[in-house]
């Protein structure tokens, strides 16, 4: 088990100027982590090959992995045209993760923002196979470079667990797993602990991140709170200090067997360092927590 932190942890550093993505690399070395996701908001590289061979050097230099790129994507395109430019561009990011040596890379498979009648369980199946069919055809280039691609819990219209499993058993790829987000359930109103506990067997990689839940009768007033599908709100917490039960995640993925990276996501409305470090020490505070536990039974 490896801890890290996600660079759209520290975004809000990255995109005021006070921190560049080479600053992440050392800031997350020097903070306690052995890994860094790349989430290329705030910065890119696939229009920057110089920098990305710097971020994979400098990686080299502090002593941590790349462990996965994060990136956007939709594959439920009005024409054949357009489905095809969108495989094409994400095949140039598997091309470009490979250069840098990351063996892993999460991809969306429609819009993140769809209005209410495009999450519907109507409309998903409706474009199930462009889903289907577009995280084949990259995963299967991926396959050539050793690398996993992943689905997350991620985007309204794909974010519940039995969604997130109808893909990855419609693709039917060995090397097409899910990133499992802990605290992305809670967007379409699923509870955190019964969809980790459902889709961990489909993990290869695991984000930890937490929230402030309020009901729709409740409305907490000004702060960054944003709306689920159905209408709760919902605020970014420091992990181990929202409402999500972190303490009984943990637990669940350490005895899943799970020993891959774990990747701090800090969403919160503390200033992002101070949140970001936190989260990490937190995360590893309730593992060795387990760790001892178990010794004892």
């Amino acid at each position: 088990m490896k801890i890290g932190l996600s660079t759209y942890s520290l975004l809000a550093a990255l995109n005021s100027g006070e921190m560049n993505v080479l600053d992440v690399v050392q800031w997350i070395a020097d903070n306690g982590g052995e890994h860094m996701e790349i989430v290329p908001y705030g910065f890119t590289l696939i229009d920057n090959l110089e920098l990305a061979d710097a971020v994979r050097e400098k990686a080299k230099s502090v002593g941590i992995e790349l462990s996965n790129y994060s990136m956007p994507a939709n594959f439920v395109q009005e024409t054949e045209q357009e489905f095809e430019a969108e495989v094409d561009r994400l095949k140039s990011h598997v091309d470009l993760i490979h250069r840098m040596g990351i063996k892993h890379m999460r991809h969306d498979v429609t819009a993140f923002t769809l209005p209410p009648e495009k999450i519907t369980i109507e409309w998903f199946e409706k474009k199930l196979p462009l889903m289907v069919e577009g995280s084949r055809q990259v995963a299967d280039y991926a396959a050539g470079f050793g690398i996993t691609t992943t689905i997350e819990n991620h985007g309204h219209c794909v974010q519940a667990s039995d969604r997130v499993q109808r893909v990855l058993l419609e693709v039917d790829r060995p090397n097409f797993k899910t990133t499992l987000d802990i605290g992305n359930f809670m967007c379409v109103d699923e509870d955190s602990l019964v969809g980790v506990k459902k889709n961990l067997p489909f993990a290869s990689l695991v984000h930890f991140k937490d929230f402030y839940y309020r009901p729709y009768y409740q409305d907490p007033g000004e702060g960054d709170w944003f709306k689920t599908a159905n209408g709760n709100f919902l605020r970014g917490a420091i992990v181990g200090q929202g409402d999500i039960n972190i303490r009984e995640v943990v637990k669940l993925v350490k005895e899943s067997g799970y020993d891959g990276y774990i990747t701090v996501e800090f969403e919160g409305m503390e200033d992002c360092k101070v949140g970001s470090k936190i989260g990490m020490d937190n995360l590893r505070r309730f593992w060795n927590e387990v760790k001892e536990s178990a010794l004892h039974i």
